[in-house]
């Protein structure tokens, strides 16, 4: 099979209370014959700012969440049930940023606002709009029950039923295993998650038959020889206005979204980053300030923030001189501290990219709708809360991902990234 090229426009709604999505289109590039030359696939990027921010403290009980749920996946004997959460809870909230995929499920098919998730491998649906059970569903004899921070979960039922990305002939996927809701909490406005992770972190989703794994989207879209290679590519556009351009590319790369060669990187072997996509790097501030000499962290679509270790989050702090903002649990710098803000720099398989001065922080068009103040310019910089050394001591949130080109590359164990158009754009 050909690769399919998903190209997509996607519509960023701020909105105090709700949200509407917009619906975008896919172009199929011309190699493939077996797919029409339009695909439709709905998108958005949305924010919940119903009130303070408490971004930080969501991305933190994900980070537990997903040490935790990476042991899990190693087989180390944990259960659900006795994932950690070393003693720190939070209500579930509504989630503050997603990026959001329709996605149609059922023939005739009903489609479905899911949240996309690189750190996780599940697919699931009920958090809003109810599962309407057509020709090809068939129910299985497990339940299934997902977990994302200290607060925020789904539990309900697991069904197979056709899967479909994309309008008329888009990619269709036959029996994918799809979580249906009967409780979820901190989704609300959206309809569930697309899980694009690796199939390890499905181990414990299910019960009675808690030990096996889930074949993912990606996954039977390889199988079903519905795509070229097992891998998804994603790319992102940073924006501070209504509108960004974006990109899916199930099977392979899109070569107009990224500038120079793509380094991809092997799978780490330092658990529990090993069971992401994760891999080893080196971060530094400015020329000569290093905060880890080389770790394991991961690219992660449902984390916001870019969270570092403790004690490598302590150092930046001190070097850039920031205070922490009591309104939104964020670290502060002056306009003037701006000025003399340095670039961050990732080294990873060799390979050094640089996350400059403006891809570190927050739109400043956007302080007083996330609950900041317009005098201060607030860092996407935070604490993992964990010291370095604990196998996963670097999430590569958002605000990272959408300043390179990143490849998840399930077949080969590896992780492609690569400077785009928008790598030192100026537009927070």
């Amino acid at each position: 099979m050909s690769l399919l090229r998903l190209s997509l426009l996607y519509s960023l709604l701020l909105v105090t209370s709700y949200w509407h999505a917009t619906a975008v289109v896919l172009q199929a590039t011309p190699e493939t014959p077996a797919i029409s030359s339009m695909v439709t696939l709905p998108i958005a990027k949305r924010f919940n700012f119903t009130g303070p921010a408490k971004m930080l403290q969501q991305d933190q009980a994900r980070a537990r969440n997903l040490h935790g749920r990476g042991i899990l996946a190693r087989g180390a004997g944990t259960t659900l049930q006795a994932l950690s959460t070393d003693g720190r809870s939070i209500p579930a909230e509504n989630l503050l940023a997603s990026y959001v995929v329709t996605v149609n499920i059922g023939s005739p098919p009903n489609s479905y606002e899911l949240i996309v998730d690189t750190g996780s491998s599940n697919t699931w649906i009920g958090a809003g709009r109810t599962y309407v059970q057509t020709v090809n569903a068939t129910r299985t004899s497990n339940n299934m029950t997902i977990g994302y921070n200290d607060g925020s979960h789904m539990s309900g039922a697991e069904f197979t039923d056709t899967v479909q990305l994309g309008s008329g002939a888009g990619l269709t996927i036959a029996g994918q295993s799809i979580g249906v809701a009967s409780e979820a909490k901190g989704f609300d406005g959206f309809d569930g998650v697309f899980g694009l992770g690796r199939k390890g972190l499905t181990v414990g989703t299910l019960s009675p038959d808690v030990t096996s794994t889930i074949p993912t989207v990606t996954e039977n879209l390889f199988s079903q020889g519905r795509i070229a290679s097992e891998m998804v590519s994603i790319s992102f556009e940073p924006t501070n206005s209504v509108a960004l351009n974006g990109e899916l590319t199930f099977g392979g790369v899109d070569s107009t979204k990224f500038i120079g060669d793509i380094n991809f990187a092997p799978i780490t072997t330092t658990s529990p980053s090993s069971e992401y996509f994760g891999v080893d790097q080196a971060v530094r501030y400015g020329a000569s300030h290093t905060l880890l000499a080389n770790n394991p962290g991961i690219f992660d679509t449902g984390t916001s923030l870019v969270l570092i270790a403790s004690d490598a989050l302590q150092a930046y702090v001190e070097l850039v001189g920031a205070e922490l903002d009591p309104a939104t649990g964020l670290y502060r710098i002056t306009p003037a501290q701006y000025e003399g803000l340095q670039s961050m720099f990732f080294t990873i398989n060799n390979v050094v990219y640089e996350f400059t001065a403006n891809a570190q922080i927050w739109p400043r068009n956007l302080n007083q709708i996330m609950g900041g103040s317009n005098d201060f310019i607030y860092l996407m910089i935070g604490d993992l809360g964990r010291p370095s050394g604990s196998g996963l001591d670097i999430i590569n949130g958002m605000m990272f991902l959408e300043r390179f080109y990143t490849v998840y590359d399930t077949e080969n164990h590896r992780v492609g990234i690569a400077n785009t158009p928008f790598t030192m754009a100026t537009t927070n």
